[in-house]
């Protein structure tokens, strides 16, 4: 019987002839071989995945657990520096979130007043991600003088090496937002918390603060749904000369 045959007729003479149903569903159905390769792909995929998390989980871990120790008399000088300017605690401590939601302690050098979070409902009518969720503001009047410098130089970002040691950060992934803005996001904007929040990611080294909300949302989602481990290499060199340069620091 030739395709001729098969595709000829009314549906109802298909349902009518068993010859002809048979050569069609024969035509239709994948063949053994096929699904079995579709099988294998499948699996050799979830293997890769698999692997690829434990190698990332593995640099993290060795990476954050040196740098936290070579680090250590340039944080006892940031916390000096930090306690003589204002007396309060050289550490800021903040609820962040997490993949899928999971809410963490999240640390920074404190580089603003310290009762900066109070003040900043003042400043509502200065920021300059009006259009999102996130505040950023380029001239922010809280910064101490020693906050500007480690800011400047994302050295006030080094202690959430602590949450990459932990796990509940990486080296690489979406920065971790605050509550309150996850409170605000919609359905899609939560595409970005199926992945373990990072120290970088990719609009951290295209721009940081200069990228409006919108944007940093599109960038997220790009890099969950392409992640590899070679991926998170070239983003940790791009992140070098954006620190240097210092481009969206504020």
């Amino acid at each position: 019987m030739d395709k001729n045959q098969v595709s000829s007729g009314s549906p109802n003479d298909l349902l009518l002839d068993p010859d002809k149903l048979a050569a069609l569903e024969q035509r239709l159905m994948p063949s053994t071989r096929s699904l079995a390769l579709q099988a294998l792909r499948r699996s050799f995929w979830r293997i890769g995945q698999h692997l690829g998390l434990r190698v990332k989980r593995l640099l993290d871990v060795l990476a954050a657990g040196s740098a936290l120790i070579l680090l250590s008399p340039l944080f006892a000088l940031v916390a000096i520096l930090i306690k003589l300017t204002d007396g309060g605690p050289a550490l800021f401590w903040q609820e962040r979130v997490g993949k899928w939601g999971t809410v963490f302690k999240f640390p920074k050098f404190r580089s603003m007043v310290v009762n900066a979070e109070a003040l900043q409902a003042k400043l509502a009518a200065d920021n300059q991600h009006a259009e999102g969720v996130t505040f950023k503001m380029r001239h922010d009047p809280r910064i101490t003088w020693i906050g500007r410098v480690i800011r400047k130089t994302s050295i006030d970002e080094l202690p959430q090496l602590w949450c990459v040691l932990k796990g509940d950060m990486s080296l690489v992934g979406p920065r971790p937002a605050l509550v309150r803005e996850v409170n605000q996001y919609s359905l899609g904007d939560r595409r970005r918390l199926d992945a373990t929040p990072g120290l970088t990611c990719t609009w951290q080294v295209s721009g940081r603060s200069d990228i409006a909300f919108p944007e940093q949302l599109q960038l997220d989602v790009a890099y969950i749904e392409q992640q590899s481990l070679w991926q998170d290499i070239k983003l940790l060199f791009k992140t070098i000369p954006a620190v240097i340069t210092g481009r969206g620091a504020y």
